[in-house]
C-alpha cells in the first residue's frame, strides 16, 4: 500500500509507531520496522545523549529498516541536552524523528543539514499548520482519543482528520484511536496518508514492558480512560488506577488552588515502577481510549500483517460493494 508517507519514509505499510516513555525501546522499535512499519524509539527515556547513541546501534543490530526517533520538547526551567540528543540522532544514521512538545524549529536546520525527515506531533489544526509553515515534512494529527497529551481543544479525529486535510499541503498520519484495519481504511478516507500507533503496539508480544502492564490494556474498555491535569492545562489522558482517582480528587478538592507539586506522588517517575515493575498503582500512564478495541497481545508481525489484510479486504470487498451500482 504505497502512500506519500510508505514513500517518504521508505517503508512498507502506512503504519508509524508512536513515542511512548519507557515503551519505546530498540526491541519494539525494531519489532515494527521489521515488519514494515516505521520504528520509533523514545529519546528522552534515555537519559543522556550517550545512551540514546547507545539505543540506537542496539536497533540498529536488529534491523536493517529504517527507524525513526522521538524527541519531546519539554517546556521545563532545566531543559534536556537536545543539541547532544539530535548529534547523537544524525551519528547514529537515524533519518526519521518525531518532534513533539514545543515548537522545534530552532533545531530543524541541524536536523534537515542531515537530510532527516521531520514529523511533529499535532493535537489541533493550527498547530499543523504552523509545522508546515516552519518546514517540517509531516505532522502526527492527534485526536482527542489519544492516549497521553491530546491538547485542550477537545477535538475527536472524525473532525480533525478532515479539517487537517482540508488545509494541509503536508502528508499526516491519523493519531488516537488506531487499532486496526477499519481504522487505517478511515483514515485514509479521511485524508490522511497513514495511522500511528501507540496504545496498540504496547499491547504485542516485543513491547518491553511488564505483563501486568499488558494485560490491564486487555482489560480495559473505551470507557477506562481519565483526563488528568486539566486544571494545569497540561491535560493526559491516562488508563484508571488508584493513584488516577486519588489524583482526580485532589484536583476537585483543590480546585484553582492546585499546582503541579500536589501531584507529585502520582506522576513523578512512576513510569519505571508501572512499564519495568508491573506495579500498576504507582502512578498515572498515558493510555488511548483505543484499549476498547484491544482484545490480545499478538507479534508486531501478526498485528500488522492482520492489520494490512483487514484493510485490503475493506477496500476490496465491502466498500467495492457499494460502488458496484
Amino acid at each position: 500500500m504505497k502512500t506519500q508517507i510508505t514513500e517518504m519514509l521508505g517503508i512498507e505499510h502506512p503504519i508509524v509507531q508512536g513515542g511512548m516513555h519507557f515503551v519505546g525501546l530498540a526491541e519494539l522499535a525494531a519489532a515494527v520496522s521489521n515488519a514494515g512499519g516505521l520504528g520509533v524509539i523514545t529519546g528522552l527515556t534515555q537519559r543522556t545523549p550517550e545512551l540514546l547513541a547507545k539505543e540506537i546501534a542496539r536497533c540498529r543490530e536488529m534491523t536493517d529498516k529504517p527507524f525513526g526517533v522521538n524527541l519531546t520538547f519539554l517546556p521545563t526551567v532545566s531543559s534536556p541536552d537536545y543539541p547532544g540528543y539530535i548529534k547523537a540522532i544524525i551519528e547514529g544514521g537515524v533519518k526519521v524523528v518525531e518532534t513533539a512538545g514545543n515548537n522545534p524549529q530552532k533545531y530543524l536546520p541541524a536536523l534537515k543539514e542531515a537530510g532527516i525527515k521531520v514529523i511533529h506531533k499535532c493535537t489541533a489544526v493550527r498547530h499543523a499548520l504552523k509545522a508546515e509553515a516552519i518546514g517540517c515534512d509531516a505532522v502526527s494529527v492527534d485526536g482527542f482519543e489519544c492516549g497521553g497529551h491530546p491538547g485542550e481543544d477537545d477535538v475527536p479525529n472524525f473532525i480533525l482528520l478532515p479539517r487537517a486535510a482540508d488545509v494541509l499541503k503536508i502528508p499526516f498520519l491519523a493519531s488516537g484511536g488506531m487499532a486496526d484495519g477499519r481504522s487505517l481504511v478511515a483514515a485514509l478516507a479521511m485524508g490522511a496518508d497513514g495511522i500511528n500507533m501507540g496504545t496498540r503496539f504496547i499491547a504485542t508480544q516485543e513491547a518491553p514492558v511488564h505483563a501486568n502492564v499488558k494485560a490491564a490494556i486487555v482489560a480495559a474498555s473505551e470507557l477506562d480512560t481519565r483526563l488528568v491535569m486539566r486544571p494545569l492545562r497540561n491535560t493526559e489522558r491516562v488508563l484508571t488506577n488508584q493513584a488516577v482517582e486519588r489524583l482526580l480528587e485532589k484536583e476537585k478538592t483543590l480546585g484553582a488552588n492546585l499546582k503541579f507539586e500536589d501531584i507529585l506522588p502520582e506522576v513523578a517517575g512512576v513510569y519505571p515502577k508501572i512499564m519495568q515493575d508491573g506495579t500498576m498503582d504507582a502512578g498515572a500512564w498515558s493510555c488511548g481510549m483505543v484499549a476498547g478495541l484491544i482484545h490480545d497481545v499478538p507479534t508486531v508481525k501478526d498485528l500488522i500483517d492482520r492489520i494490512m489484510a483487514e484493510a485490503h479486504d475493506i477496500i476490496g470487498k465491502r466498500l467495492a460493494r457499494f460502488d458496484a451500482a
